[in-house]
């Protein structure tokens, strides 16, 4: 894990749940503001991860947005989980959300 002036970026290892050996290694921003993880809709589907429902959610500047839901295999840090990931859209920041860092049993630090 990098921290760079109060950012905290990892690196993580997204897989296909149904084809564990089809993953992307892409590094994200944790964000523990964020609930869910949030991540490019394209690479999501390039891995043959499907959206399984749509939410509705509130962007920092109270925009009302509609995003595909579905589920990856996440690896953090040798951990990994099933975790529910937005499929983000053009202009939508990625990020590690504090969900997924719980189903992982990891917390940010902010001493060190």
């Amino acid at each position: 894990m990098r921290v760079h002036l109060g950012y905290t970026k990892v690196k993580v290892k997204l897989a296909n749940p149904n084809q564990p050996g089809r993953y992307q290694e892409v590094d994200l921003l944790v964000d523990t503001g964020a609930i869910y993880t949030v991540l490019n809709g394209k690479k999501l589907r390039e891995l043959g991860i499907e959206s399984v429902d749509k939410m509705e959610f509130y962007s920092i500047n109270n925009q009302r947005l509609t995003r595909d839901v579905g589920v990856s295999l996440i690896e953090v840090m040798g951990r990994r989980w099933l975790t529910s990931v937005i499929f983000g859209e053009e202009g939508d920041n990625e990020a590690l959300g504090v969900t997924t860092l719980e189903q992982l049993g990891l917390q940010i630090d902010p001493v060190s």
